[in-house]
């Protein structure tokens, strides 16, 4: 059978940058960092005392006191993501067949602020249960996804993909899928998380996964540098709307990009480090490029899943040799975590927004905080370090990596008739 086309055509975004798409697009062109002291909770006994928070989110934009306190934050970002995206779209609900639009959302953690509030509510108690009627419905992992098919009554295929830190690109790759079979019309895509309290930073702390740099929190997010100690733990929500190109013709859309690939793979080898010879990451990539029908050196741009760890950014860039060759030195190379720091199972979306960006934009992001590059990489690939680079970006790929193993990559290319 003949797969249906795919475009970008609407897009929404809650990062530390912003809490919009052109704020957020704006701030990682400029290099800016997302990492401040936490000021959520009271960190002061925990080793690590920053992240990247969310900054002067108000859900009273999307929701009235009683509903929004019946939300984890998790939700709260995502309706605020789906919402700017929808309207992005141009969309007109009433028009379309809202048993063919359906949406598939990523989460790694869902509702564990939640989870922590109630627990800790009844660990102080006298032991009777008194929770929340509402503490499940919050908290499970599906519900954000949930939530935003109610408010805009999309009928068609719900479900949440949970993979760690690949979630929300799991997500993509399966609506990109739907529609090219042409199962669906449009989706409402991509992943949420809030997980910068207690339970998180504790968890992470305990991993020893996590920066300690508490003298510089605007530095510690510092992929490919010899110096690196770890990720910053970011939140935030990405949406994007995927759409069947003649559907999307039909009704005059604005279209961003063409999704035209996207690929899988695990490494089958430890919870939480990469593969030591990247063999997922190998597998990922080349099956990102045979799906979209390219060879290596069609690709002007990766961003990298670059997270800060000692292992995984070094790891990952040879893997990318391995896969491109020579052409590895011709392609610009950024992370934008080192921006935005690490947002779990919202990472893989956000980063492929900036790919789309970057693709129709021109201008390929930056990887900020970087002094001395680590001895294990190779210093001729340009990682575009420290500013932006304006370059002709015809094809952008966009790596997502998970706790588990779980390995998942897409590629987006300029649009044209």
């Amino acid at each position: 059978m003949e797969l249906k086309r795919v475009v970008v055509t609407g897009l929404g975004a809650v990062t530390p940058l912003g809490n919009s798409v052109p704020e957020y697009w704006s701030n990682l062109l400029k290099g800016v960092s997302g990492a401040g002291p936490i000021t959520r909770f009271d960190a002061s006994k925990f080793k690590t005392r920053f992240a990247c928070e969310v900054k002067n989110f108000d859900p009273g934009l999307y929701f009235d006191r009683k509903e929004a306190r019946k939300q984890d934050l998790y939700s709260h970002f995502a309706i605020a993501a789906a919402d700017e995206a929808i309207k992005d779209s141009g969309i007109n609900l009433e028009q379309v067949n809202l048993a063919r639009f359906g949406v598939i959302w990523g989460s790694g953690i869902g509702g564990v602020e939640t989870f922590y509030k109630e627990s800790a509510e009844y660990a102080k108690g006298d032991g009777t249960p008194r929770f929340n009627p509402f503490f499940i419905p919050k908290m499970i992992g599906n519900i954000a996804g949930g939530q935003i098919s109610i408010r805009y009554g999309l009928r068609g295929p719900n479900y949440t993909a949970v993979s760690a830190c690949a979630s929300s690109t799991n997500s993509v790759i399966d609506a990109f899928n739907y529609i090219r079979l042409g199962k669906a019309d449009m989706f409402v895509t991509g992943g949420s998380e809030a997980a910068i309290n207690e339970t998180g930073v504790g968890g992470f702390n305990a991993m020893h996964a996590m920066s300690t740099r508490n003298d510089d929190p605007e530095g510690a997010s510092r992929p490919f540098d010899a110096n690196r100690d770890g990720f910053v733990l970011g939140e935030g929500a990405g949406a994007i709307i995927l759409e069947e190109f003649e559907h999307a013709k039909a009704r005059g859309a604005k279209i961003y990009a063409e999704m035209v690939g996207g690929g899988m793979s695990a490494d089958a080898y430890h919870l939480t480090a990469p593969h030591p010879e990247g063999l997922g990451a190998i597998a990922v990539m080349q099956e990102t490029l045979s799906d979209a029908n390219m060879k290596p050196e069609d690709v002007d741009y990766i961003n990298v899943h670059g997270t800060s760890t000692p292992l995984g950014d070094a790891t990952e860039l040879k893997a990318i040799q391995k896969v491109f060759g020579e052409h590895a030195y011709e392609m610009n190379v950024s992370s934008t975590k080192s921006m935005t720091g690490h947002l779990l199972g919202a990472a893989g979306v956000i980063e492929a927004i900036a790919c789309i960006l970057t693709v129709k934009n021109g201008v390929v992001p930056p990887t900020i905080n970087n002094a001395t590059i680590d001895p294990e990489i190779d210093p001729k690939l340009n990682l575009t370090l420290n500013k932006s680079q304006e370059r002709n970006v015809d094809v952008a790929l966009s790596n997502t990596f998970g706790f588990g193993g779980h390995n998942a990559s897409v590629i987006f290319k300029k649009y044209s008739n």
